[in-house]
């Protein structure tokens, strides 16, 4: 448990907003081209993977914000 306050804390949730506007700009940018022209039900796992693969680096970012370490 930290004792000190860190700016890991502060500068971590705005490089975390920041990396989520990049990547759903990205994914509303390179994605429709691609499968826009299936079917809506075929898009729908296609959009809901996207939308939750955001979430696979997020642990190890959280550890760094509160310990400095990344694992």
């Amino acid at each position: 448990m930290r004792e000190q306050p860190t700016l890991r804390i502060p500068l971590g949730i705005l490089a975390l907003l920041a990396a989520l506007l990049a990547y759903a700009a990205a994914v509303a940018i390179l994605v429709p081209p691609l499968i826009g022209h299936w079917p809506a039900l075929a898009q729908t796992p296609v959009y809901v993977l996207l939308g939750v693969i955001w979430l696979l680096p997020l642990r190890r970012f959280l550890i760094w914000m509160e310990t400095g370490r990344w694992g």
